[in-house]
């Protein structure tokens, strides 16, 4: 019998995977990485399985790197790695079923964390490519339709991946934001566990960098594969939701409508 799952959480920096993270952790059944030494509670940082520095997963740029994509067959898809992550991980974990472990590079390792975990679940995080690029733009000096290509390059990459995956569902920010109590029931409904009430104090981060910089038509027709559109607009976008149990795939589904928590 399995002691506990993974459930991983990835997508570009400054996406929401913070936020996410943080919501599944309050999930009952789920333990998360609280309080660790390392920026923002990232696993990928208290491990020594597969490198890790300033370069591999450097904003904006790891993304599209072929080295930081690692999938099954790989270099890194062994059985060592799977023990030496599990043996690095285990002090931050309790003993609940399930382990939430975020950090954006995960976007590219989703495909070998499913072999060396087969039963472990996926979260991809996405958010608006012009307010990714205006948040990111603090931290690297780069020019925003450049960022946004990366955005869009990375996420093509994403669409390919999530292919091969069994258990995986996309979560959009500002789905989230729109809707924390939707969001929050059909993350419970993946997990298959209880739903519990959202936190009230989730603001709508989009808004402080509205008009700062904008999709280029192109780019634009390139990001309505995920609902998006030039001026921060947000469409309706059906999302992907995959599980091999079709009870829960379902289950999420229905959650996407709303819940009512008593």
């Amino acid at each position: 019998m399995t002691p506990h799952r993974y459930i991983f959480v990835g997508g570009l920096h400054r996406s929401g995977t913070s936020l996410v993270a943080r919501l599944i952790g309050e999930l009952p059944g789920v333990s998360a990485i609280n309080a660790a030494p390392v920026p923002e509670n990232e696993g990928v940082y208290l491990q020594g399985a597969i490198p890790h520095t300033a370069r591999h997963g450097s904003p904006m740029h790891f993304a599209t790197d072929p080295a930081q994509h690692h999938i099954e067959g790989s270099h890194f898809d062994r059985l060592e790695t799977q023990m030496r992550l599990e043996r690095d991980w285990a002090p931050y974990f309790n003993e609940a079923p399930w382990r939430v472990e975020k950090s954006p590079v995960n976007l590219t390792r989703m495909r070998l964390y499913q072999q060396l975990f087969p039963l472990s679940q996926f979260v991809v995080v996405t958010r608006h490519p012009e307010a990714v690029a205006a948040a990111t733009s603090k931290w690297v000096d780069m020019d925003p339709a450049t960022m946004m290509d990366h955005w869009l390059e990375a996420y093509n990459i994403v669409r390919h991946d999530l292919d091969y995956l069994h258990a995986v569902i996309t979560i959009r920010y500002e789905d989230l934001i729109a809707d924390p109590t939707a969001t929050l029931a059909r993350l419970a409904a993946f997990l298959d566990v209880d739903t519990v009430p959202a936190p009230s104090d989730i603001r709508d981060g989009n808004q402080d960098y509205a008009g700062t910089t904008t999709l280029t038509p192109a780019q634009a027709e390139r990001a309505s594969a995920w609902g998006y559109g030039a001026g921060m607009q947000v469409q309706p976008w059906a999302g992907v939701t995959r599980h091999p149990l079709r009870r829960i795939a379902e289950n999420v589904e229905a959650a996407a409508g709303g819940v009512t928590l008593s």
